[in-house]
């Protein structure tokens, strides 16, 4: 009996769904524009808070939020070890921290360590019931197969100095050049900006060539490394040139319609991006409660450096013994405080203070009762604070149950016939309960105001051009394409035909396609 089709789970980074359609519309996205035609196209596909790619990739593989999953941002504070980790938010920040650090960090112990052990993998669900595997260059990439560190060129050499280990990975996996687990002519300069669709484009032809999977993740992250340098509005190139890589994985197989006789196809961005035009340098405007520099010292510290322009502007050096650790993730960012006892009476002056900056949008932190137990989560904004928790009597639109209290203008929700709903905050409550509940996020979350960011530990931010991490709509919702699995009924010339969407949704997806069970279960 024949098994079912062959599914490739492509991952567009940053994929906007406007400026997806205008792409299409242009002519730009011919192979899009024929899944989205063919299949089911859905325009507000929600993406985790703080939406930013780590957070975001553990979720697509793992249909779990982080509460689950462990990973919370970009950049946070590892308590256990007592040092931050970085996962290459800019290569000054990386020098912050150490480049070594950086890369064992990104490369070995987000997936090895920081992930956690359950839920599974969807590589390692599907490795387990036999599914050949395959992954190109993606953040999360944990399976049941060994692979070691190439040394087969110079530059492999040089990274092997570094990448000494060997990683669990899908059966066939290509991360940059570092893990090949066969020889191809494919290069990526060690992951380089602009060459890595490209690369994935060039193993995945080998793949289908030579039949070796039939699951296969395509990662395609080019367009949101163009659209943080030039802008959303600039997507429709790096769009089109992602559309290039998929049409020449289709060409190998003989094009568009015998490849879609064999394989399901599911296309999604695991977020979007917004315009920024203005930086926020937290560090230098928490230094009154002493901040932990990437050192570790205060000699050095971020509160030594400037924000909106970094190369020149200076901020006092701090006196004060640090107290808290800062963690910028894009449009996001988190502060923990670094002495148990201190939490409860630091948390109050650090919410007040953060949203005395007009440039940050909303503060959120957990409740605890006497004993520590979580009580209730908050979020706070200039338009007031509302508390919320699971279980009560109104729902949001994914189903969930929920009990609130307070203002929901922060959020920008209202309530109608026993439902929350927000058009500016999307799923605000499930996503901001996971990451506040999340045991690696920090004590106070911040979310950025519209077309601001937060700067980098390396001074670095993306000012005139894009990001993304923060709760609202802007930065949340991405493209989402369905093609040939059960439950993705044909579509209507690329309109919206599938109910509410969450980018955690896609594994259970998968695995069902592969009649495979999959319950991470919900708040």
């Amino acid at each position: 009996m024949a098994g079912p089709p062959k599914l490739v789970l492509c991952v567009i980074d940053a994929l906007d769904p406007a400026m997806l359609e205008r792409t299409v519309a242009a002519g730009g996205a011919p192979t899009l524009a024929a899944l989205m035609a063919r299949g089911v196209y859905v325009n507000d596909c929600v993406a985790a808070f703080p939406s930013v790619t780590p957070v975001c990739a553990a979720s697509i593989v793992t249909g779990a939020r982080q509460d689950r999953h462990h990973i919370p941002g970009m950049n946070w504070y590892h308590r256990e070890e007592e040092r931050y980790v970085e996962y290459g938010s800019s290569f000054r920040a990386a020098q912050r921290f150490g480049i070594a650090r950086q890369l064992t960090d990104t490369v070995y112990n987000m997936n090895r360590a920081h992930l956690a052990s359950e839920p599974l993998t969807i590589f390692e669900r599907l490795d387990d019931a036999q599914v050949r595997t395959a992954g190109t260059t993606y953040l999360m990439y944990r399976g049941r197969h060994q692979h070691e560190p190439q040394r087969d060129t110079a530059l492999t050499r040089i990274a092997a100095a570094l990448m000494r280990h060997s990683v669990m990975g899908p059966r066939e996996l290509f991360y940059a050049d570092v893990f090949a687990s066969r020889r191809t002519p494919c290069r990526s300069n060690l992951g380089m900006p602009g060459v890595r669709d490209r690369h994935s484009g060039c193993v995945s032809v080998y793949l289908v060539e030579h039949d070796l999977f039939d699951f296969l993740l395509l990662s395609l992250p080019d367009n949101d490394w163009h659209s943080h340098k030039y802008g959303v509005e600039a997507q429709e190139q790096s769009i089109a040139q992602a559309d290039a890589q998929l049409r020449r994985v289709m060409d190998a197989a003989g094009g568009l319609d015998p490849f879609l006789e064999q394989h399901a196809v599911v296309v999604m961005a695991d977020h979007a991006q917004a315009p920024v035009r203005e930086a926020i340098d937290l560090a230098r405007s928490l230094a009154e409660f002493g901040v932990l520099p990437p050192s570790g010292s205060l000699r050095g510290s971020a509160t030594s450096r400037g924000a909106a322009t970094p190369r020149s502007s200076t901020a006092p050096r701090s006196s004060t013994a640090p107290r808290i650790a800062v963690c910028p993730s894009q449009r996001a960012a988190m502060v923990y405080v670094l002495a148990h006892e201190d939490r409860d009476g630091l948390r109050p002056a650090l919410v007040r203070r953060a949203l005395e900056d007009d440039r940050i949008e909303l503060a959120m932190w957990l409740e605890r009762d006497a004993h520590g137990a979580v009580r209730e989560g908050a979020i706070a904004g200039a338009s007031g604070e509302l508390r919320f928790a699971p279980g009560g009597e109104l729902l949001d639109a994914r189903g969930s149950s929920w009990s609130v209290d307070g203002a929901l203008e922060p959020i920008g929700a209202r309530v109608r016939e026993g439902r929350v709903e927000s058009a500016t905050h999307p799923d605000a409550l499930a996503r901001s309960w996971a990451a506040l509940t999340c045991p690696t996020s920090g004590d106070v979350l911040l979310s950025a105001a519209p077309e601001r960011e937060f700067v980098d530990w390396g001074g670095q931010a993306h000012v005139g051009g894009g990001s993304h991490g923060s709760l609202r709509a802007e930065d949340s919702l991405g493209a989402l394409i369905l093609y040939g699995l059960d439950g993705a009924t044909p579509g209507d010339g690329g309109k919206r035909t599938a109910p509410h969407w969450a980018i955690s949704d896609v594994a259970a997806l998968i695995a069902a396609h592969f009649q495979l069970g999959w319950d991470v279960g919900r708040p």
